[in-house]
């Protein structure tokens, strides 16, 4: 399948890669024919998706599966009247039913809006006015079901509901009779153009309401360096990536560039998060390509990994929030496995990452991807030096790399913010070595300034995190008269320390800090808690803390 797309597909190095790789994009592109329908033409028998749950329950599809249901979806939609621009929402949690769903949206040339199935009737009522959208295809709990029937009255441009059950409520369609009774299915005369939208997520900011970012039918294009080339994937790969659907990291690695490799995509439909269940998963199923944020990480270090055959795993790559080097040695201590990172951002596909022919730094992000024009910035627009902090940007003015977003929809003042002479600004910060790697330090709003100093939030959390006491932590800044702000650190504790929390922990941890990195970077306040705010895919919301503290 890489061939279709790619000129040269086996690169030496990065210097090899930064030179060689091109993406050859064909006129029009639709990643429901181009790629499911092709797979399931030249193998038919070809794994997609090895699905399983925490009931016990297990289903393996073939691309010619893959084929068939969505285009009994595709033409059960058409019955519903969505076609080419409708907006459609997926609230499918990793219900196997999201895949037949989200092709067949791309086989009419529809937009698929994959959500969360945390939203609450606010939420959704705020998605549906933004977007306009038409229909929701939603799994069929009582909790969601009743958040998005009690929307409905304040959402006038949908017109369907769709649930995949078991609950069918009132005013919903039932999925699976509607797929099994739809006539076959016929191709449109004109699916869609290559800048047609055909994906939107609404992701939350730091203020205001979430914003809506959308990307065009090349999309799925982009990812080949993701599941090629930064997962490592080839035909015989057994890849988990642990995301929900309503997150953007699922079609980073549990669609687009995992099947253009020829990867099957296995699926762990679970409710609640346990590392054991997920060391026995892997174990059992003889799981080849882990992809995980660093929360999930270390927590799996924390597991006693003798009790484990993972012995099947070949490569492990981290992505979601800045991996500290304390749990890099941890995991290869324990497994022999090096963690790759990657830095990207819903507006674009991997930027930034450790790719297999790069000898990873613990703590670094790696090196550009050779899609973007990769640049540090400081706050007058010039250029940053090696050693230097700047804002993360990508330039653009010699042409719209493959992968960057379209625009924020229905936002052209944002996308004007962001996007503007031929650079796109993403308001991350980090820092570039000689040897041309990025090192993570913070979101612009995240960056402590105290007393002169810029502290970046990760190089703290990253001291911390050598600490046995912690187990979960997070950097903020709080206001102070003197020193501008000061370092506060919030910090879940081990099993081993938790009934040793006080004053003298504080000042043990403090004088750790001290030593590991440069003293002015300890946190002058320490607060031991259960949680921390997080998002739906596990990144931690420091704004949270910081609007507690203000």
């Amino acid at each position: 399948m890489l061939e279709r797309f790619l000129d040269k597909t086996t690169f030496e190095s990065q210097d090899d890669f930064m030179q060689h790789f091109r993406v050859n994009v064909p006129e029009t592109f639709n990643f429901g024919y181009d790629v499911v329908d092709a797979w399931a033409e030249e193998a038919p028998d070809k794994k997609a998706i090895c699905w399983t749950n925490d009931k016990g329950e297990h289903i393996d599809f073939s691309f010619a599966d893959m084929k068939k249901y969505s285009d009994q979806t595709a033409s059960y939609f058409q019955s519903l009247g969505i076609g080419r621009g409708d907006m459609v929402m997926l609230i499918l949690k990793r219900r196997y039913e999201f895949w037949f769903a989200i092709i067949a949206l791309h086989k009419l040339g529809a937009v698929a809006i994959p959500a969360t199935h945390l939203l609450t009737k606010k939420d959704i009522v705020y998605r549906n006015n933004a977007a306009d959208i038409k229909m929701i295809v939603c799994a069929g709990e009582e909790v969601i079901t009743k958040h998005i029937t009690d929307a409905m009255p304040e959402s006038p441009s949908i017109k369907k509901l769709v649930s995949i059950g078991p609950l069918i409520p009132e005013g919903f369609e039932d999925f699976h009779k509607g797929i099994e009774g739809a006539k076959p299915f016929v191709k449109p005369a004109q699916v869609n153009k290559n800048d047609d939208i055909s994906l939107m997520y609404f992701t939350s900011g730091t203020t205001g309401n979430p914003k809506m970012v959308t990307h065009d039918f090349t999309y799925p294009l982009a990812h080949i360096t993701t599941g090629s080339y930064w997962h490592n994937l080839h035909e015989r790969s057994l890849h988990l990536t642990i995301a929900d659907t309503g997150w953007g990291k699922a079609v980073w690695g549990k669609l687009y560039g995992q099947w253009i490799a020829g990867a099957t995509v296995f699926v762990y439909d679970h409710e609640k998060f346990n590392p054991a269940d997920m060391l026995k998963m892997i174990q059992d199923y003889r799981i080849t390509s882990l992809c995980a944020p660093p929360t999930i990480f270390r927590f799996l270090i924390r597991e006693d990994l003798s009790n484990y055959d993972l012995s099947s795993l070949e490569y492990c790559t981290i992505a979601g929030e800045a991996l500290n080097p304390a749990v890099f040695e941890a995991f290869k201590k324990l497994t022999g496995i090096k963690l790759m990172e990657g830095f990207g951002q819903t507006e674009t596909t991997l930027t930034v990452c450790t790719f297999p022919w790069t000898e990873p730094k613990p703590g670094s992000m790696g090196k550009a991807n050779p899609q973007y024009n990769v640049d540090l910035l400081r706050p007058d627009g010039t250029p940053a030096e090696d050693g230097e902090q700047g804002e993360i940007v990508v330039r653009y003015d010699k042409g719209r790399p493959l992968g960057l977003f379209k625009e924020y929809y229905r936002d052209p003042e944002l996308t004007q913010a962001t996007c503007h002479n031929g650079i796109y600004f993403t308001g991350d910060v980090a820092w570039r070595d000689e040897d041309g790697y990025f090192w993570f330090v913070g979101r612009t709003d995240d960056v402590i300034k105290s007393s002169g100093y810029r502290i970046g939030p990760f190089e703290v959390e990253s001291a911390l995190m050598t600490h046995p006491a912690v187990v979960e932590c997070a950097i903020t800044g709080v206001p102070d008269e003197v020193r501008g702000q000061i370092v506060k650190a919030t910090i879940i504790l081990s099993k081993e320390y938790k009934d040793k929390a006080g004053e003298a922990l504080v000042k043990e941890i403090q004088d750790h800090v001290k030593k590991v990195t440069a003293p002015y970077k300890y946190p002058r306040i320490i607060e031991f808690v259960d949680e921390l705010p997080k998002t739906i895919s596990g990144k931690i919301r420091r704004v949270e803390i910081r609007n507690k503290d203000k």
